[in-house]
């Protein structure tokens, strides 16, 4: 990986996404893509498009989703705590004593942790049961309600302590993952196609509000109207402990990124990726999807009068969690297998299955 597009995913890992309040790190996103773009604009949403020989036939749209699952300031109370609702899908279990930064309208980034009591303090029925979000609170170190409330709004967000660790062979963990691994690898297909001749068009998306309904890539396929469209974004690696192979298949980090099948994937957008993945001798792994794939690639299928869709995933194990996991080996592989994707695109392409 490029020194540069390793300090660009750095910076990723490291900004705070929040569904609905992405400001911050389309920011980042804007800035890396001003340098290799021949347009860049953010539409009234919030998502940011990056377009090289924009007005050309077909329209390439490629996607990755920057927010992340996040927690929302819900009440105050005179103690001091923070009361808090989810943003996108958390496991309890996990989230429970971990450390936390409030991103505060009035305060900037807060240090805070989230907990409940001590498991000395419960009774037994307590401690065999799965708090709710009711049960657990944040503690920002306020002395009371008062000091509380000037350094903190309700509908504040609440975030994971970011940032990433680095583990052997090629392996970096850390919470936001998903997607903005994702993000990097479309806008490092568009650092890679710069100064390249496209026959095509190519608009490189960083989408928003993905966590809770696939908002973002909604907004941005109906605007773009694009021919085909490609989401990226993190799949479950099955390769840890205790995972049912016969149910949700195989996909390994290190082995390449995933091309994905299924109703939700046009049939010529996944043939012309494996044949690109083995004309330029990248790993690819299949993973089949036999329904919905619960990604933008859903919401882009059916933008409009329908595009022709495919699905890239990026092997993540532990999603959701603080300690989601990916191989930055797997991010080259994609965002490669992109760039040359479309590099081969023309006008002369029947995209219909």
């Amino acid at each position: 990986m490029q020194d540069s597009a390793r300090a660009f995913l750095v910076e990723l890992l490291r900004t705070p996404s929040p569904s609905g309040y992405e400001r911050a790190i389309q920011d980042v996103v804007r800035r890396w893509a001003s340098a290799y773009a021949d347009e860049v604009r953010t539409d009234r949403h919030g998502n940011v498009i990056a377009a090289r020989n924009p007005g050309a036939e077909p329209r390439i749209m490629l996607a990755g989703h920057c927010d992340q699952i996040a927690l929302m300031v819900q009440y105050i109370d005179d103690s001091g705590y923070l009361y808090v609702q989810p943003m996108g899908g958390w496991d309890m279990q996990i989230l429970l004593g971990q450390n936390l930064t409030v991103w505060s309208s009035k305060a900037g980034a807060l240090p805070a942790v989230v907990a409940r009591r001590a498991p000395h303090l419960m009774t037994a029925e307590e401690k065999k049961k799965v708090p709710d979000f009711m049960d657990i609170w944040v503690d920002i170190g306020a002395k009371d309600g008062a000091e509380a409330e000037t350094l903190v709004n309700v509908g504040d967000t609440v975030t994971l302590a970011l940032g990433h660790r680095e583990l052997r062979n090629a392996l970096i963990s850390g919470p936001g993952m998903d997607d903005k691994v994702g993000v990097w690898v479309v806008m490092e297909a568009l650092r890679r196609l710069h100064g390249k001749q496209l026959q095509a068009s190519v608009y490189c998306v960083s989408t928003v509000q993905e966590e809770i309904g696939l908002r973002g890539a909604t907004t941005s396929a109906y605007g773009i109207h694009p021919t085909v469209g490609i989401a990226v974004d993190v799949t479950h690696a099955t390769d840890t402990p205790g995972n049912d192979k016969k149910q949700i298949g195989q996909a390994k980090l290190g082995k390449g990124p995933v091309i994905v099948r299924g109703p939700n994937i046009n049939p010529v957008v996944f043939e012309r990726l494996k044949v690109v993945s083995e004309q330029h001798a990248i790993n690819v792994q299949i993973k089949s999807a036999p329904r919905a794939t619960g990604t933008d690639a859903n919401a882009i299928q059916l933008a409009r009068d329908g595009v022709a869709t495919g699905l890239v995933g990026i092997p993540n194990r532990y999603m959701h969690s603080p300690v989601e996991m990916v191989n930055t080996n797997d991010l080259d592989q994609a965002a490669e297998l992109l760039a040359q994707f479309c590099l081969t695109a023309d006008a002369q392409v029947d995209w219909t299955p």
